[in-house]
């Protein structure tokens, strides 16, 4: 019974193609609700977004944070977000492509951010993460590290920690680890 109705399915699809009318792609419930937090957000002026893949491809885009104060302030950090399917009861996966020397961001651009992970609730949105990741540039939290080292410098030694960071955003080594010009 059921393989009869995908065959009429199919059959009807046929049809709609040989009268020349394209067939309408159906939106998954976590293409529809990314579609209406990308145009509800409400993005500070020192963060952009943008889609490499092109406005077809809204499951995968880029968040570019540039901080106007705080340690980070200058530097120019770009995210990538992939967003599931299940969306928005499965939290988006989002990686810093920046290099950066920062307590809650590992030298291979995973983030610590408790919205990310145990704290996520299908009522937070895309804007929600945007403004968690600008507060983590402005307020780097020692103590949930994926940089062990960098927080370290940061509990014991925040003058230290300046300095690094301004190295890192300048281009340059920070311990044994090269930080490419983000500024």
């Amino acid at each position: 019974m059921i393989r009869l109705f995908k065959v009429k399915e199919k059959q009807r699809e046929e049809a709609e193609n040989a009268n020349g009318k394209p067939t309408v792609k159906k939106q998954s419930a976590g293409e529809l609700r990314l579609h209406k937090d990308i145009s509800e957000l409400n993005l500070p002026k020192t963060c952009s977004i943008s889609f490499p893949n092109g406005k077809d491809d809204l499951m995968n885009f880029e968040v570019t944070i540039r901080p106007d104060e705080g340690y980070y302030m200058g530097g120019t950090f770009t995210f990538s977000f992939s967003i599931s399917p299940m969306y928005p009861h499965e939290a988006p996966k989002v990686k810093c492509k920046t290099k950066v020397y920062h307590p809650n961001i590992d030298l291979e651009g995973n983030v610590c951010l408790n919205i990310l992970r145990e704290d996520w609730k299908p009522v937070l949105n895309i804007n929600t993460i945007i403004y968690g990741l600008y507060h983590l540039f402005t307020e780097p939290n020692h103590e949930d590290p994926l940089n062990h080292e960098a927080a370290a410098v940061l509990r014991d030694n925040p003058k230290l920690f300046e300095s690094n960071v301004r190295r890192a955003l300048h281009g340059g080594y920070v311990g044994q680890t090269y930080f490419t010009r983000c500024m």
